[in-house]
């Protein structure tokens, strides 16, 4: 068992002033101490009980039953009975996808790994926020979530089934370092070169993920996560370990996945975890400056020990943005919310190395910029543009005005001063952009006519290398799935099938104009933990029976429907 001896903030958890018999006066909460904490300790501590699988051992793949591999009927003419009619569908003949794309399926480990306390891992932030009561549906956690840490290699067949030929997935930094830094936990090495190798043995490349917001629970008690400049050489120590272990292997990296994501959720609860002296509305772009050096270090470590064979950028994410009307006010709105969102990690990356206009002139006022040093070991640290492109939406200036709203701290649209609809405006008849998806998911709509806009745009603002663009993430939440009781609804997610047959002829479209688009990577392969929205909300190409004790999973039509556009428009 590997032990850790670092200073802990008493502050951080009371049972640990009581462990040491410290009392818990306003002085005592100030000091700090040294502790030697075991793996265990630190989720006795500051975690607490976890559930248990009823399996918890590894589950060698099973041949996929014919009758599984079935295509719904839209999809296919059967045998018996007949009398069914569907309409001709005349191929595009300007259209095809390259023999090297990459149709791929995507997951994260603290979404479908479960066994969280198996084997040496140590708790992630996750494993703590899942028990602060309403942070997620119903308190529903990733203790077991699909139980893929068991099941990898079933997981990976049945995938493999389909004719998927890529699968993307994240590590856990914390199987690998458990407390973040520190001791190496080798059975968290053995699991993925175990899961690498499982997709070569089925011939399906593997693209990983270092960071897919499972931030080791040590390093938020400890300093703060990503608010310290501490957690670059962190990741990059963890990058390293990665690197040297499977690089041999993985000729793909992403280092970070959506910092605009994960860097928006601080400040973390307050009362769960210690919060640190940077003002809460300041805190996300702390975490964004640490993440962009952490990455570019990492970049530039991985192109030196892996070469340029291999790829390395980070996953970047947003949807197409639209003026809601032709004014200037909503155009401005409209680069203001590209600035706030993709370029603030896109434009150190791919252009200047450092922030855009914009947004620097809020950060400037509290952040360090860049140096030039620093400018110079960021920019070109990305050998594609991997963006997670679900949906798109419109914009527009706020009703006081942009000028207004930026002389108003006050402002809830303060500081990016944009506004969002997903209607068309009123004289256009404030039609929806497209179908909804599930109600705890209203952000997300079947905009796919805005897919080949949104790869144009990618491809002539950020000119990536070689122009390659990866959709690395995409996918769509059938409505009201959670409540089906009978299988055969589930199965048949329409809208969801709809949604990817619209949104591969997107990609089809952008092909056929020109651009490199390397590949798309579906979200998910599995219904899964859906962060904040638990259990509820699914995004799986195949159901999970979350009741059965091998938690069976079940292809969904969407599934088939998503490799039949393939299929039929894949060079020969």
């Amino acid at each position: 068992m590997a032990r850790y001896l670092l200073p802990a903030l008493l502050s951080s958890c009371v049972v640990a002033q009581n462990v040491i018999g410290t009392a818990t006066t306003n002085s005592a909460l100030s000091k700090t101490t040294s502790l030697e904490l075991s793996v265990d300790d630190l989720w006795d501590v500051l975690v607490g009980p976890v559930a248990v699988a009823n399996i918890t051992t590894i589950v060698e793949a099973t041949p996929i039953p014919t009758s599984s591999l079935i295509p719904p009927p839209n999809l296919a003419s059967y045998s018996f009975p007949n009398g069914r009619q569907i309409p001709e569908m005349v191929l595009n003949s300007s259209w095809s996808f390259p023999k090297d794309f990459w149709l791929g399926v995507a997951g994260a480990a603290y979404q479908i790994e479960g066994a969280v306390k198996d084997d040496g891992r140590g708790p992630s932030i996750w494993d703590k926020l899942t028990r602060v009561p309403g942070y997620t549906v119903a308190n529903q956690t990733g203790d077991i979530a699909d139980n893929n840490y068991y099941f990898y290699k079933q997981d990976i067949a049945r995938i493999a089934a389909m004719g998927i030929n890529t699968y993307s997935f994240s590590i856990s930094w914390s199987r690998i370092y458990p407390f973040g830094a520190g001791p190496i936990n080798q059975a968290g090495i053995d699991h993925y070169n175990d899961v690498i190798n499982t997709c070569l043995a089925y011939n399906v490349t593997p693209t990983v993920t270092l960071f897919h917001w499972d931030l080791p629970l040590f390093l938020q008690e400890k300093y703060g996560g990503w608010l310290s400049e501490d957690i670059v050489d962190d990741f990059v120590a963890y990058a390293n370990t990665s690197f040297q272990a499977f690089g041999d292997r993985v000729k793909t990296w992403f280092t970070l996945n959506e910092p605009i994501v994960f860097c928006d959720d601080y400040p973390l609860p307050d009362q769960y975890f210690k919060n640190f002296s940077i003002p809460y509305k300041q805190q996300p772009y702390y975490c964004g400056r640490n993440a962009v050096l952490a990455h570019a270090k990492a970049y530039r470590l991985g192109k030196s020990l892996l070469g340029n064979d291999t790829l390395i950028s980070f996953k970047n994410n947003g949807g197409y943005k639209i003026p809601l009307t032709n004014s200037s006010a909503d155009a401005q709105a409209v680069q203001r919310a590209y600035d706030y969102n993709e370029g603030w990690f896109a434009d150190p990356i791919f252009l200047t190395g450092t922030w855009p206009d914009s947004l620097n002139d809020y950060l400037s006022t509290f952040l360090e910029p860049f140096t030039s040093d620093e400018q110079t070991l960021i920019k070109g640290t990305a050998d594609l543009f991997a963006h997670d492109a679900y949906t798109s939406q419109f914009y527009y200036a706020p009703d006081v005005g942009i000028e207004a709203c930026l002389n108003d701290t006050t402002n809830s649209l303060y500081p990016g001063c944009f506004n969002t609809s997903y209607t068309y405006s009123t004289a256009d008849g404030g039609w929806l952009i497209g179908a909804a998806a599930d109600a705890n998911a209203p952000w997300l709509h079947k905009a796919t006519d805005w897919v080949p806009a949104l790869l144009h745009y990618i491809n002539d603002t950020w000119a990536p290398p070689l122009g390659r663009i990866l959709v690395s993430e995409f996918g769509f939440a059938e409505p009201f799935e959670v409540y089906k009781t009978i299988v055969a609804d589930v199965l048949t997610d329409q809208i969801r099938s709809d949604y990817y047959k619209a949104y591969m002829e997107g990609i089809l479209i952008a092909l056929s104009e020109g651009l490199n688009i390397m590949g798309s990577l579906a979200w998910s392969f599995v219904d899964n933990l859906e962060w904040a929205d638990g259990y509820t909300v699914k995004f799986g190409m195949q159901r999970v029976d979350f009741d059965s004790p091998s938690l069976d999973r079940s292809y969904k039509a969407s599934f088939f429907q998503y490799v039949d556009v393939f299929k039929q428009y894949i060079q020969q």
